[in-house]
């Protein structure tokens, strides 16, 4: 459940702050008019992101054992390749969000209604894919029925528009830069551990025929069905008798990958922090008046 409310949490907070700075942008230049394009580009593209997580999961219970296994691990190595790209971008990008999207958005005015519409719901739109693509992953490595995984990721969505419209209004101010590399870090985690379950199930599509022998058997030190087991399982798709190319594949991302992003830059070391919307494209300073 944790994995996935940080992934509603994490992604939800991006998609927030984009609406943030749209908005904000909107109402400082006295353009209110063109709020109502930008509300109908954010809800297709909630509606399009809900409609591909039903699809995800409905769509693949009508298929074989040996097809539901290759569906589930291709997708779970195509939700790793874009959440990598994510947290990198955004580490990356984050301090010229602001100036990008009002860009962007400049361009949509002068374009008219549809381009207003298209700018919002590629902005969000992209997020929302992301989120329901990776926690769909996430929930088919952890093996669990019940709703809870759906349930934390609903969590952390909620929190991310609560956090979001505090940071609209200027009643809260954190190191936006700070928190993007704590999470994005602890994402990659997850995304290890997602990855190599991914991995499992192309072993069990016989994709992957090779290196099938257990690498170890913890299971009578760590029982799958104990509370820590599953706290284990949910928070890091953790398995206590996984297969040498699990462990090889986990190992072989996770190292390289949190050493790259952990690795000094100029916005992460200091140069650059995260300042509000109005100023980068974070949290503005006080609520915009038209």
């Amino acid at each position: 459940m944790f994995s996935n409310y940080l992934i509603g949490l994490r992604e939800g907070l991006e998609a927030s702050l984009v609406v943030c700075i749209l908005i904000a942008y909107l109402v400082k230049t006295g353009r209110r008019d063109a709020l109502r394009p930008i509300w109908i580009g954010i809800g297709v593209a909630v509606a399009l992101a809900l409609g591909f997580g039903c699809a995800l999961e409905f769509g693949s219970q009508e298929l074989t054992f040996e097809a539901q296994e290759a569906l589930g691990g291709s997708l779970s190595v195509i939700a790793v390749g874009l959440v990598t790209w994510m947290v990198f971008w955004m580490r990356r990008t984050a301090r010229h969000l602001k100036s990008e999207l009002h860009g962007k958005l400049d361009a949509a005015l002068q374009m008219g209604t549809a381009a207003l519409v298209a700018t919002a719901f590629l902005a969000v739109g992209r997020e929302g894919l992301e989120t329901a693509l990776f926690v769909w992953a996430s929930v088919h490595a952890a093996g669990d029925g019940t709703p809870r995984p759906l349930v934390g990721a609903a969590l952390g969505i909620a929190t991310a528009v609560f956090l979001g419209w505090l940071f609209y209004r200027g009643a809260l101010r954190i190191n936006l830069a700070k928190f993007f590399t704590w999470t994005g870090g602890m994402l990659v985690v997850v995304a290890a551990g997602v990855l190599a379950y991914g991995f499992h199930d192309l072993q069990e599509a016989n994709w992957l025929p090779g290196l099938r022998d257990r690498a170890f058997d913890i299971s009578d030190t760590i029982p799958p069905d104990s509370w820590y087991g599953t706290l284990l399982k949910g928070v890091f798709n953790f398995q206590p008798d996984p297969t040498v190319l699990q462990v090889t594949v986990w190992l072989l991302y996770l190292i390289p990958t949190l050493a790259l992003f952990l690795a000094p830059v100029g916005f992460a070391s200091g140069k650059g922090k995260v300042k509000a919307p109005d100023e980068q494209g974070s949290r503005p300073s006080k609520a915009p008046q038209a």
